[in-house]
């Protein structure tokens, strides 16, 4: 029986010191354009929680999306609390000149500290958001998307893992 699969990503969400500050960043730098905003005040996990959660959207219709606490207790307990890491971004797909453009924009806006990574099946653009979120731009080497490419990802995905695991830690990147 063939598992039926989550159709897309609906939203990523993740708790924001300043949504106006973040809005700047993700539609006026980034391009993805706010499409709601809700303001609510809700019972959750035992209290009355007054927030604002905003959703900016990606080509395909998925969402970034970000909370902001009216009361800072709220804010204390549920925002970030994992220290930043280079492991711990969102990544999303662009095309060339996508890339190239969000690349000037935030060269524009003089934000710091964004850098290249050529991983060889893709190059990716990172670049961190007011609250210290990082974000990756990634655009796939044509090469590493091809059908022949990803049919054999796919088939040797599980052999790759055990082998890793088993503690053969070879490089299998074949596209540096």
């Amino acid at each position: 029986m063939t598992k039926r699969l989550p159709t897309r990503l609906h939203h990523n969400a993740y708790v924001v010191k300043d949504l106006a500050q973040t809005r700047k960043f993700y539609e006026d730098v980034l391009g993805l354009p706010l499409v709601a905003t809700w303001c609510e005040a809700d019972e959750l996990f035992g209290s009355v929680r007054t927030y604002c959660h905003c959703f900016f959207e990606l080509a395909d219709k998925s969402a970034l999306a970000f909370f902001q606490f009216a009361n800072a207790s709220d804010q204390a307990e549920f925002g970030p609390t994992l220290a930043p890491s280079p492991f711990r971004h969102i990544a999303l797909h662009v095309d060339p000149a996508t890339l190239a453009e969000i690349e000037g924009r935030v060269k524009e806006a003089k934000i710091e500290g964004s850098y290249v990574l050529e991983h060889g099946y893709c190059r990716s653009f990172y670049v961190t958001d007011p609250d210290g979120l990082i974000v990756e731009l990634t655009c796939d080497a044509p090469e590493a998307v091809s059908a022949e490419a990803v049919d054999f990802k796919r088939k040797t995905a599980h052999a790759e893992l055990a082998r890793w695991l088993a503690g053969d830690h070879t490089s299998n990147n074949t596209y540096r």
